[in-house]
């Protein structure tokens, strides 16, 4: 079975060595039929601690980490302006 990923923007770095991801995602309502925007919150672990607040990731799958982690930053995609 392969890992998912999911690409996201951190939320919150107050933690060791974790952070909160929001992912959205788009889909279609089953009676309206509008595209609904909806954003989920991930805490995904962070081993170095690079991440800042506003930069953009990609999130991948992993074994339980805790009680609520499943997710391991792979990658910083864009650095933020914030993070000076």
């Amino acid at each position: 079975m392969a890992t998912q990923e999911k690409i996201g923007i951190i939320i919150s770095n107050k933690m060791s060595k974790s952070v909160i991801v929001a992912v959205e995602y788009r889909y279609r309502h089953p009676i309206y039929s509008k595209i609904v925007l909806r954003t989920r919150r991930y805490m995904a672990h962070d081993e170095h601690n690079d991440c800042n607040i506003g930069d953009q990731v990609i999130l991948q799958e992993s074994r339980p980490l805790s009680k609520r982690k499943r997710w391991i930053v792979k990658e910083i995609l864009n650095n933020s302006i914030l993070s000076n």
